[in-house]
């Protein structure tokens, strides 16, 4: 498939996640650090909000963290120095070097094209195929290798999701374009 191919594949959303620290005073941090919110009685960790890049990040006691609402790769890597160097300046004792990486990324991508949700199910093995249309528009695929969830619309939308990087993401796109070839 040529990069030409993935001009319709856009990034909705990055999921990260890891550990910065060895552990973080949660009501310390809420209380110093502007965009930190805390509120015990409904999550148990803290909610930080980074505008430029817009990432939240979710942090907790134990030290670890979720970063969520990425949509550029880069945007991985600015957000988290943004958050090391706001928890340098509240006083927080973090690594040196936090170890933090991608867990799931979902993309979106347009077939240009009617996909017959019907005859997919028909033409293909049922046990990576969950398609009940009563509940859910969509037809979910799971691809084994690489490991990638697809979800196709009979508009030619699909979600690809569990990827942990592009490469994962396009390899999952060109196995699902190539076993739905000979069914469309």
């Amino acid at each position: 498939m040529s990069d030409n191919k993935y001009k319709n594949l856009k990034i909705e959303n990055i999921v990260a996640s890891g550990v910065i620290a060895d552990s973080i005073d949660l009501e310390d941090i809420a209380e110093k650090i502007e965009n930190c919110e805390l509120n015990k009685k409904k999550f148990p960790g803290a909610v930080f909000r980074i505008e430029n890049p817009k990432v939240a990040v979710l942090v907790f006691s134990s030290g670890k963290i979720v970063m969520t609402g990425i949509r550029r790769e880069e945007d991985l890597k600015l957000g988290l120095d943004y958050l090391m160097k706001e928890l340098k300046v509240a006083g927080v004792s973090t690594f040196d070097v936090p170890d933090v990486a991608i867990t799931n990324m979902v993309c979106s991508y347009d077939t240009e094209k009617q996909i017959n949700l019907n005859r997919i199910v028909v033409a293909l093995n049922l046990e990576n195929i969950e398609y009940e249309p009563e509940q859910f528009p969509g037809l979910v695929y799971r691809l084994d290798d690489p490991k990638i969830v697809a979800l196709l619309f009979s508009s030619g939308k699909v979600i690809l999701t569990g990827g942990r990087n592009l490469d994962d993401v396009r390899a999952g796109l060109d196995k699902l374009e190539k076993q739905l070839e000979s069914i469309l």
